[in-house]
């Protein structure tokens, strides 16, 4: 039963990889799209064990294996906030990863990385799930927050 679950998290990760490469080649989108839309790739990870070494070891590889590649805006990792329980919070996850991406042909060339490879092969039989979310974002300046 493990051996299938981790075969089926490895088989997720690798298939979220194709679909992106897929996604990113589509030649259906618009030059507009591709030039205003940034990308925000956010990924939740729940660990067969959920200790603080396993969680510290995930964190760890995010950030050597996935967080200095071209097109990258914004890169943050860390664990859930378990003292924040509100009724819409959802609490299935050890770790998130949030990324910002300069567009979809960014977050597909970086989905081929060998990084990024080593990284799914590395971190799977650590992992009991794995959920990725995708979404165009566009930013705005929040002028309630002072530069600094």
């Amino acid at each position: 039963m493990t051996r299938n679950l981790a075969a089926a998290v490895m088989f997720a990760l690798v298939l979220g990889g194709s679909i992106v490469a897929a996604w990113a080649a589509d030649e259906t989108k618009s030059a507009e799209d591709a030039a205003t839309k940034m990308l925000g790739h956010n990924i939740f990870f729940s660990l067969k064990e959920p200790s603080d070494e396993n969680k510290a070891k995930l964190i760890e590889a995010c950030k050597s294996r996935l967080s200095q590649h071209p097109g990258i805006v914004f890169f943050a990792v860390g664990t859930r906030d378990e003292r924040i329980n509100g009724g819409f919070n959802d609490k299935n996850y050890d770790v998130a990863l949030h990324m910002i991406f300069t567009g979809r042909d960014a977050l597909g060339a970086y989905a081929r990385t060998p990084d990024h490879q080593k990284f799914v092969a590395e971190s799977t039989p650590l992992l009991k799930n794995v959920r990725i979310f995708d979404s165009a974002v566009e930013t705005i300046e929040n002028k309630s927050v002072a530069a600094k």
